[in-house]
């Protein structure tokens, strides 16, 4: 398929930019795609949808301060500097994103906050892309805490207003245990304490992997023939125990749900010949648009998403082209809110 095919007029004014006070109570677009059939219901009805011994899926990734800002040395020209990953712990070497980045070369310092960290530029990757090395002697716990001081909660930038303090936990899942990802999984924001305590008396299973979003599913496709786009490679981990959990839902026949799509991913990533889930460390780049067939999940909740972005096109590789087409415009019709502060939608 063609690029052009996920371009869609999303207006303005349902990009979210604050999540609700109450976050179970953001509507939830049900879609049936078997029966060509949409339903509208609060997210805190999943309660009543799935059933004792389903098993959800989520990512207990955890967001840092991602976005620091910096000025460069001589001419005091302020530059953002996105934290990607880090490449080498030992030489504190990062994979990051600069902007302007006309202005940033190799061999430039850059110096953050009152001069408390320094940073020197030591390779161009792609147009916005540079390898930069911070100069710092202090301890691991040290240098965790500056990032933490200096940086900020790195929210979206369709999100057209300053980060707020709040932002440091509305941006932040309730599973989120290991530090590593610079974008929320969106689609878990919605899960609430109380929710989660409702959900698992009735007996749904919670089952755990990591993915560490990168920018990779949120970057934009450039290409018009999407099988050569490539996906930015984002580190994931699963455990023995979660794939106990949901192969056993499998061969019970109860539902896995797949909350967010770093989580779909990561399983499709990890999928044995017996279409069950396989433990895994390592890397993924997997990139999923139609049509696609897939192995684990029965269920699928994510929020709404980008014209063009991959998260839309996986959307429609899970439910059906046309039929996502019209769910679409069915959502702009009624009004949702699009993106990671926004509402949701399920897809069986």
């Amino acid at each position: 398929m063609k690029l052009s095919q996920f371009k869609f007029e999303l207006p303005k004014e349902l990009i979210a930019q604050e999540p609700l006070k109450t976050r179970h109570e953001s509507r939830l677009l049900v879609v049936n795609t078997k029966e060509r059939k949409i339903e509208h219901k609060v997210f805190h009805d999943v309660l009543d949808i799935f059933n004792e011994g389903d098993v959800f899926v989520v990512n207990n990734t955890k967001v840092f301060t991602a976005r620091m800002y910096g000025q460069k040395e001589k001419t005091g020209a302020q530059i953002e500097v996105f934290l990607l990953r880090e490449l080498n712990h030992e030489l504190r070497l990062w994979d990051v994103l600069v902007d302007p980045a006309r202005k940033i070369r190799v061999g430039n310092k850059l110096y953050f906050g009152d001069d408390d960290l320094v940073a020197e530029v030591v390779d161009n990757t792609t147009s916005r892309g540079r390898t930069i090395r911070f100069l710092f002697d202090g301890s691991d716990d040290d240098f965790t805490k500056v990032i933490k001081k200096l940086g900020e909660t790195p929210i979206p930038k369709y999100i057209e207003r300053p980060v707020k303090k709040d932002d440091e936990h509305w941006y932040q899942s309730l599973f989120a245990k290991y530090v590593g990802a610079v974008a929320a999984p969106a689609a878990q924001l919605h899960i609430t304490r109380e929710l989660l305590m409702r959900l698992e008396i009735k007996g749904i299973n919670f089952a755990e992997v990591t993915l560490h979003l990168g920018l990779g599913a949120f970057r934009e496709v450039e290409v018009e023939d999407l099988t050569k786009h490539k996906m930015d490679s984002e580190y994931v981990n699963i455990e023995q125990s979660a794939c106990d959990m949901v192969n056993s839902a499998i061969t019970a026949k109860s539902k896995v749900v797949a909350v967010g799509g770093s989580v779909m991913r990561a399983m499709e990533s990890s999928v044995s010949s017996m279409s069950t889930l396989n433990p895994t460390e390592g890397w993924t780049d997997k990139f999923i648009f139609p049509p696609y067939r897939f192995s684990i999940a029965n269920a699928f909740i994510t929020n709404l998403h980008e014209p063009g972005s991959p998260l839309y096109m996986m959307a429609c590789a899970y439910s059906d082209y046309d039929f996502m087409q019209h769910v679409y415009q069915e959502a702009m019709k009624e009004k949702y809110r699009f993106l990671c502060y926004g509402d949701a939608m399920l897809i069986m």
